[in-house]
Parts: C-alpha cells; sequence; structure tokens
C-alpha cells in the first residue's frame, strides 16, 4: 500500500517540477502583447489552413496545438520541418498561416523554411522562447514563450519550456474559439465518436418512442385505461390529449402513488382528476443532453414529445439516454 503521509524523495522532486511549471506558466501573462493580437487576426483571416511546425519536444508541442485548433474551428494540421525539406512544403501555400515553434528560435531544420515562406509570402507566427532569435525576427508575429528554467535539474531537458508552449498554444485556440463564437454543436462535428459525439449531437427526434410505442389516452378516459396504457407501453407514463389531439396532460407512475392516497375506490376515476397538467414536454428538434437537463431539474424520468402545435409525437425515457451513452 503507497504511503500518504510521509513525504518522499520522488514526491518532493515531483512537487519541485510542478512549482517550476506553475511558475512558468504564470510567467506567460505579463508576455501577452499586441504581438498575440496579431496571430489571432493572422490566423481568423486565413483562407487556407494553419499548418504548425516543430522539431523534437517542440515537434511534439506542435503537433498537439495543430489538433486543438483543429477541433476547435481553426482547420490546421502539423508538418514535420525535416520532412518538408525533402518534398513536404509542397503542402504549404501562399493561403496558409504557418506556426513554428522553437525555444532557442534557431533550429536548423525549422529556420531553413523561412526563404520559402518569404517567396510565397506565407505569414508567419513563430513561438520560441528568445524574442531576439532568427525565427522571431523574421516573424509577423512572434509569441514569447520564455521560461526562466527548465524543471530538469540540469537545465537541459525541455519540461516547463515545453509546458508554457503547450498553454500558450491553448491559449491562442481558446482565443479563436471565443472569437469564432464556436458552440458545442460545432465541437461535437468533429468529435462525431464515443461518448462525447452521442451526448453533443444526439437530437430528442434519434432516441423517442413514436408511432404504436406512443402513449396516449383521450381526455376523459377512466383511469383504468390510463393504467392499461401505461403498463403496455412501459415508459412509466401515458400522455392525455383532448379531441384535437392537443397534449393537455400526463399521468405518470408518481401521479399513481397519489392518487392511490387521495381517493379509496378508483372505478369511478377519470384520468382528467389525476393528471399533471399541462404535464412536461419538449421538441424533437432539441439535443437529447437538453432532455437529460429537463429530467434532472424536474426530477422526472420521462417526457412527451411534442410538434409545433403541441400534438404529442413521441416519448423520451431517462432509460433511453442511458442507453444511448448521452448520460
Amino acid at each position: 500500500m503507497p504511503a500518504t503521509t510521509a513525504t518522499t524523495p520522488f514526491r518532493q522532486s515531483a512537487l519541485r517540477t510542478l512549482d517550476i511549471e506553475q511558475a512558468a506558466i504564470a510567467g506567460l501573462v505579463g508576455k501577452l502583447d499586441a504581438h498575440f493580437d496579431h496571430a489571432c487576426e493572422l490566423i481568423l483571416a486565413c483562407q487556407g489552413r494553419v499548418v504548425v511546425t516543430g522539431m523534437g519536444k517542440s515537434g511534439h508541442i506542435a503537433g498537439k496545438i495543430a489538433a486543438t485548433l483543429a477541433s476547435t474551428g481553426s482547420p490546421a494540421f502539423f508538418v514535420h520541418p525535416g520532412e518538408a525539406s525533402h518534398g513536404d512544403l509542397g503542402m504549404i501555400t501562399r493561403c496558409d498561416v504557418v506556426i513554428a515553434l522553437s525555444n532557442s528560435g534557431e533550429t536548423a531544420e525549422v529556420t531553413a523554411l523561412l526563404p520559402l515562406l518569404k517567396r510565397l509570402g506565407t505569414p508567419l507566427i513563430s513561438m520560441t522562447g528568445r524574442p531576439t532569435s532568427t525565427l522571431a525576427q523574421h516573424a509577423d508575429a512572434h509569441l514569447n514563450s520564455s521560461v526562466d528554467r527548465e524543471a530538469c535539474p540540469l537545465d537541459l531537458a525541455p519540461t516547463s519550456s515545453t509546458t508554457a508552449a503547450l498553454a500558450l498554444g491553448d491559449a491562442l485556440a481558446v482565443a479563436l474559439l471565443e472569437a469564432r463564437g464556436f458552440t458545442a454543436e460545432d465541437f461535437a462535428l468533429s468529435h462525431p465518436g464515443g461518448s462525447l459525439g452521442r451526448r453533443l449531437l444526439l437530437r430528442v427526434r434519434d432516441l423517442m418512442h413514436q408511432g404504436e410505442r406512443l402513449p396516449q389516452v383521450a381526455l376523459g378516459s377512466p383511469l383504468r385505461d390510463a393504467l392499461l396504457e401505461i403498463t403496455r407501453q412501459g415508459l412509466g407514463f401515458t400522455c392525455v390529449v383532448d379531441p384535437d389531439g392537443l397534449l393537455v396532460g400526463v399521468y405518470t407512475d408518481g401521479d399513481l402513488r397519489r392518487t392511490l392516497d387521495n381517493f379509496h375506490d378508483l372505478r369511478d376515476v377519470q384520468v382528467d382528476d389525476v393528471m399533471t397538467r399541462p404535464g412536461k414536454r419538449i421538441s424533437p428538434d432539441l439535443l437529447a443532453a437538453e432532455a437529460v437537463r429537463i429530467m434532472e431539474d424536474n426530477r422526472i424520468t420521462a417526457l412527451a414529445v411534442v410538434d409545433e402545435h403541441q400534438r404529442p409525437i413521441g416519448a423520451l425515457h431517462m432509460h433511453d439516454l442511458l442507453a444511448s451513452g448521452v448520460i
């Protein structure tokens, strides 16, 4: 069983690392300037793609930044600078924007791209730890990701510098996301797989029971008919409709418990006398996640689904939401 009280050398090292990296991220606040604004403007005006590049550990960070940009409304991809010099430069056009990462700002594979980018007129955003470096000086906008020291005790292995670059890339992506008015539904379109996609993309109409599976009885029906309909459909409730087919209320398992408390003889009770008016309802075009919120807020397990005229066209149960992975 791992110890939970004594401070070990392992944890002392980990805490020291976290303190240094936390300070590195905090230090970025004072480095944000007009160059950050210009970088955002360049990307928002981009007619092509955002091409992110970097070598070594910076390359791994560049790949993550490209992925984050692509999933938040700024189409982007990663190009390895070494491969770029051997043919992959053809992926970059004058309509693109390039983000180049290099802590020193002097990485040979990255600076080798400068002549072509200048010839194409492709805007360049650099992210370096040295504002006076070659890469920074030739960029249209420079993002300063410098840190006081690496978390590595030798001050050699990229640690706090890559953490700072990663955080700065996230800051850029979020600023662009907000500027574009990017929504949760937009996010879902690039994440259709897994529970995230199901939660964000499924609509009520995709999950509702309809046709013969829609529980409903007419206004004025004996309570016995409503109970039989609830039992037959197994959704824990039934819609109650008027002669025009409009939803006027619902009768639920919870209503039945209250009915048993108030009536000793159910033979003469009509559903009108004990139903819940007007009953919770939802549009088929709303996201299934919205149905979850309504059910949780009202502590209910089912909803009537109605059209624009308030006619019931379906029924949705909490079990359907669970089975689909929405919750």
